[in-house]
C-alpha cells in the first residue's frame, strides 16, 4: 500500500519488460544530450549513485562492500566508458540478487529490481559502444 493504494506488482509481463527496455533507451537518449566530457563525468556519477541505491536494501555488510566496488568502478569510468559499462552489469547483477534475496529498488513495486536488470544491460550496451550521442549517430546515417 502506497498513499492509501494498492499496488499490485506480482505479475510479470512482456509489457513489464518492454518498459523496462524503454526506459534504458530513454536515459541513453536523454544523456546523448549532454556533451562531452560533461557526459562521461555525469555517468561516472550516475554508476557511483547505483552503487548505493541498495544501502537499505537488507543485505546488511553486502550493501557496503558493493557500493565501495561501484564507488571503484565509477572512479576508473571517469577516463574509460568500459568501466561505466563493467558499473552497469554489477548493478544488473546486483538487482538480481535483490529480486531473489533482499528489497526491491523501488519499496512499493516488487517487481522494481528485476525491471532494473532488464533496463541496466542496455545502458550498459551503450557504454561499451563508447556512448556516443545518439543524435550524432543518425546525423551520420541520413548524410550518408
Amino acid at each position: 500500500m502506497f498513499l492509501g493504494i494498492m499496488i499490485d506488482t506480482h505479475a510479470f509481463t512482456p509489457l513489464t519488460a518492454i518498459v523496462a527496455l524503454f526506459i534504458g533507451l530513454l536515459y541513453v537518449v536523454l544523456v546523448s544530450l549532454i556533451k562531452e566530457p560533461n557526459r562521461q563525468h555525469f555517468n561516472a556519477l550516475m554508476v557511483a549513485g547505483a552503487g548505493a541505491a541498495y544501502l537499505n536494501g537488507g543485505l546488511m555488510e553486502l550493501e557496503f562492500v558493493f557500493c565501495t566496488v561501484m564507488t571503484y568502478v565509477a572512479f576508473k569510468g571517469l577516463k574509460n566508458y568500459n568501466w561505466l559499462g563493467v558499473g552497469w552489469l554489477l548493478h544488473t547483477g546486483w538487482d538480481l540478487v535483490h529480486h531473489f534475496y533482499g528489497n526491491p529498488i523501488v519499496p512499493m513495486d516488487s517487481l522494481s529490481s528485476l525491471g532494473c536488470a532488464i533496463c541496466d544491460p542496455v545502458i550498459a550496451l551503450w557504454f561499451f559502444m563508447g556512448a556516443p550521442s545518439i543524435f550524432k549517430l543518425f546525423n551520420k546515417q541520413t548524410a550518408a
